[in-house]
């Protein structure tokens, strides 16, 4: 479980493809700390279990699931990433809720620049649209953001300095794909309410 606090921006340092899986080796240096093989770290929102850990560099195995489900296809060496260590208990929940289990991704529209924050506008595959509310709760690359409009095909988040300058945000430009992850208690109550309608 993760909360969508940005740890460390690491970079790719190497994939190597085996048929239909790979393995990905990221360069870091603060979020090994503490670290031991078999922990979970959210690389752009997609939990991902260490395998080995080296001199400032971590190595995952992803599976040919996660490579079809979230944005890693379009990985390629040299891409900066959102890195995020599991969260303990007892931490503080800065962010919100996050399994690291993508749902679908989607693409950058649009850019803006609004006095010292900036607006990011993203479309929303019509699928989803039921699991998105205007000021709720949305992971993006594994950023706790909050939804600021919501559009019939599309929507806004604004985001501070801070966050821009401590994430992938600051390279991200139209065009880009992204991974979405949906609060995880609204898909409850879908599915609960999916229930009800059966009995």
């Amino acid at each position: 479980m993760f909360t969508g606090i940005v740890e460390e921006i690491g970079k790719i340092k190497e994939i190597k493809r085996s048929g239909k899986d790979a393995v990905l080796t990221i360069k870091c240096s603060r979020i090994i700390e503490g670290t031991k093989n078999g922990d979970s770290i959210a690389v752009n929102g997609i939990c991902l279990t260490v395998t080995c850990i080296g001199p400032e560099e971590l190595t995952f195995d992803v599976s040919f699931e996660t490579i079809n489900r979230t944005s890693f296809r379009y990985f390629k060496a040299g891409d900066f990433v959102n890195l995020e260590r599991a969260l303990q208990v007892g931490d503080r929940l800065g962010g919100h809720i996050l399994q690291g289990h993508v749902d679908t991704v989607s693409k950058l529209l649009s850019v803006k620049r609004v006095e010292k924050s900036y607006l990011f506008l993203f479309k929303l595959p019509p699928e989803f649209k039921h699991l998105v509310v205007k000021k709720g709760s949305i992971g993006i690359d594994g950023i706790s953001l909050t939804v600021a409009e919501l559009y019939p095909d599309s929507f806004s988040v604004a985001v501070i300095p801070t966050t821009f300058k401590e994430t992938t945000l600051q390279f991200r430009h139209p065009g880009a794909i992204v991974n979405l992850e949906f609060d995880i208690i609204g898909k409850y109550v879908e599915r609960m309410m999916e229930s009800r309608v059966k009995l």
